[in-house]
């Protein structure tokens, strides 16, 4: 049974992503505090896979996530795909039943049991419907639920995802809280194996791309071997190499596979430049299509 680690603990959106992208009966889900003990455990041979959140359409790059990614040269990215990250106010409905039988009575919330990052992303429906109301940050939307689910009768509520709310037994007291509807988070799935996927028309390449010493309009040219193949960039970042002050790599994704005719030419042409090329990974990428997002548990 192949072992697929993610950030945890059980239930958090990590979880229901991977559960959403990697379903099968030979699969193992293990969940690790830190991201960078998924990749030490993946180094030990504890893993065969791990599921990274690497990307955020409100926070932009997870900046630690990308240098662990860079720092492990075995580890190739296997795939892409794109998740939601929707948060629910989370509860026993029975002890905020209104008396009129008509649903929660938010007046009775006395604490809101949370991790602060989603607690700021839904700040417009707490600000309307939980005015004033205590918050409590831990570590985890996950852990917030499970507060809640063991301290019962006081009133307690929590942001955190369905998955969550069905592993402990509590209501969705309002679902899709999130301020902004286009609150994608995209993983990337590393390791050294491979599970099966379903096809794709869309592939991308990851490459680590470090200039040479002293070469003016390096980075210029380094673009203009894309550029004049029309070969199409999604993002290009710049990461610190850690060697040395002003030493810098750029993280570059490209639209296409290494099957391509043109992007084996534009690589060669870069490392002609002086540049060092690193191939992180050539791999199928999945959009998210919503009338698909039915979580396996």
């Amino acid at each position: 049974m192949k072992r697929i680690g993610f950030l945890g603990p059980l239930g958090t959106v990590s979880h229901e992503s991977a559960l959403f992208f990697c379903h099968g009966e030979d699969l193992e889900f293990v969940p690790y505090k830190l991201v960078a003990d998924i990749f030490a455990a993946l180094a030990q041979g504890e893993l065969e896979l791990g599921v990274i959140p690497i990307e955020n359409t409100i926070e932009g790059s997870v900046r630690l996530h990308v240098d662990a990614l860079v720092q492990d040269d075995s580890l190739p990215i296997q795939a892409e795909w794109t998740y939601p990250s929707v948060q629910n106010l989370v509860g026993h409905a029975v002890e905020l039943q209104a008396s009129d039988g008509s649903g929660p009575d938010f007046s009775k919330v006395t604490k809101i049991v949370s991790f602060e990052v989603a607690v700021a992303q839904c700040r417009r429906f707490l600000d309307e419907h939980l005015p004033g109301v205590e918050l409590e940050n831990v570590n985890s939307t996950a852990l917030g639920v499970k507060y809640v689910q063991e301290h019962p009768g006081q009133g307690l509520v929590a942001v955190g995802t369905k998955l969550a709310a069905s592993m402990y037994g509590l209501d969705l007291l309002a679902e899709n809280i999130t301020d902004h509807y286009n609150n994608y988070t995209r993983f990337v799935l590393v390791g050294r194996e491979s599970i099966p996927l379903k096809p794709s028309k869309d592939w991308k390449t990851t490459l680590l791309v470090t200039l040479p010493e002293d070469f003016p309009g390096a980075l210029h040219q380094v673009l203009s071997a894309f550029a004049w193949r029309r070969i199409n960039l999604t993002k290009i970042e710049s990461r610190p190499t850690k060697l040395k002050l002003g030493s810098y790599y750029f993280y570059i994704d490209i639209e296409g596979s290494l099957e391509s005719v043109l992007l084996p030419a534009a690589m060669a042409e870069i490392e002609a430049l002086g540049c060092q090329v690193r191939i992180l990974g050539s791999y199928p990428s999945y959009p998210f299509e919503a009338n698909n997002m039915e979580v396996q548990s």
